[in-house]
């Protein structure tokens, strides 16, 4: 059975919210959380310094930027975004080897630059919000499941740490990836949440249980009436 520190450290708590609510959250949250999660519409908001404001209270992040661009700038940003001292970060896979291969030598540029571990990398494969449908509407006519096994091999293979995928694609993946990836599963949700745009979703234990290293979970906690009680039920379900 996992402690509390131990399930914690499986939660990623999305703060897409303003500054002010994220900085409520995180302080209400202190002691307690270990990870959130700065996406685009914070750090598109606030800059670097939302980071550094996380990390002074303590917090691991992980920055959801899911860089997409042509190598050389993709290297570029993915330095620049390391810098900020994000332990994680995002980027596409549908990018190829190269711009995977890119973004890789960014972080390491950035970890040489600044000293400390280097910013893990994981690529989005399918976004938990499409299903068949919604691929299709860009035209890709293979299953999801194939899909999400592909760009993750592309992306394994070519320097990233890990993939983003669905917690319904989670035990497929380690078993294709192995032990040592970092497989990050969005669409995740306790019993009886509301599943709001998320498509291929899991409960937090389940997705554990499939080989998930962390569970991105956002509005069963944020916009719970008490979200430290919602967190700390997240974590009660985890180490049962």
């Amino acid at each position: 059975m996992l402690t509390y520190e131990q399930a914690s450290d499986k939660v990623i708590i999305a703060l897409d919210c303003s500054k002010e609510r994220a900085f409520e959250l995180a302080d209400m949250l202190s002691g307690k959380a270990t990870w959130v999660k700065v996406g685009m519409t914070l750090f598109f908001a606030e800059g670097p310094a939302i980071v550094d404001a996380m990390r002074e209270r303590g917090l691991r992040v992980f920055l959801d930027l899911k860089v997409h661009d042509i190598p050389f700038q993709v290297q570029g940003a993915v330095r620049a975004a390391s810098l900020t001292g994000a332990d994680i970060l995002s980027i596409h896979g549908l990018g190829s080897s190269a711009m995977i291969a890119a973004a890789r030598k960014g972080a390491e540029e950035a970890a040489e630059q600044r000293g400390g571990d280097r910013t893990r990398l994981v690529a989005i494969s399918v976004l938990t919000s499409m299903d068949q449908a919604a691929l299709a509407e860009i035209g890709v006519e293979s299953p999801v499941a194939e899909e999400v096994a592909r760009l993750a091999s592309l992306a394994y293979g070519s320097g990233s740490d890990g993939i983003v995928c669905s917690p319904q694609e989670a035990a497929e993946m380690r078993a294709l990836l192995g032990p040592d990836a970092l497989i990050v599963t969005p669409g995740v949700r306790p019993a009886g949440a509301e599943v709001g745009d998320q498509k291929r979703i899991a409960t937090p234990a389940a997705s554990l249980a499939a080989g998930a290293s962390k569970l991105v979970i956002g509005r069963p906690i944020t916009g719970a009436d008490d979200p430290v009680a919602a967190f700390d039920a997240i974590c009660a379900e985890i180490m049962a």
